[in-house]
């Protein structure tokens, strides 16, 4: 019974190539503007479940089809972290897996700006896509916001990561604190 433990996949989303992200965020535009990936499935086609803005989940396959999950498919330990929309379109935007495959590990590390430093993680990249998307909100509606909402950068952060976007987040901190 190996064959499931070979069809487990890494969790890193920006190894899926960019046409499987597209069919992604198709289901998405119908049914839900959250989406995390299960480890259970190939790189190439991993299942995900979309969410939508009342929580429900809806589970589909390696072929964008809807899919019955058993319970530990999207269980702890088995999902990605939750990705928006926006995010999701950054990854097509940036490429998600190259299209060509004249990418290769030992280039993409002959670039990273450290010597023997270790690649980055999806969780970085979301991170980071997160850091860019609550920046961006931020500049674009610094004048409305609360002088002190800097102080609670790290618990938007958190509301993002939860698969909050950006206005979501700022909108709960604020009605918490201010």
């Amino acid at each position: 019974m190996s064959s499931s433990k070979t069809k487990r996949w890494h969790g890193n989303v920006e190894a899926i190539k960019s046409e499987y992200l597209n069919g992604v965020t198709t289901q998405m535009a119908a049914y839900g503007d959250r989406v995390r990936f299960s480890l259970f499935g190939s790189v190439q086609k991993p299942h995900y479940e979309v969410i939508n803005t009342f929580d429900k989940k809806m589970a589909f396959d390696g072929n964008h089809h809807l899919h019955r999950a058993e319970e530990e498919e999207f269980g702890a330990g088995n999902v990605t972290p939750i990705f928006t929309l926006e995010q999701i379109k950054r990854l097509i935007a940036a490429g998600g897996s190259s299209r060509s495959t004249t990418r290769s590990p030992r280039a993409a590390s002959s670039r990273s700006s450290t010597a023997g430093a270790r690649p980055v993680t999806a969780a970085a990249r979301a991170r980071e896509a997160i850091d860019g998307e609550k920046y961006a909100y931020y500049k674009a509606n610094r004048a409305t916001l609360p002088e002190e909402i800097n102080l609670h950068s790290d618990e938007i952060s958190e509301l993002m990561l939860q698969g909050k976007s950006a206005e979501q987040a700022f909108g709960e901190v604020i009605e918490k604190h201010f």
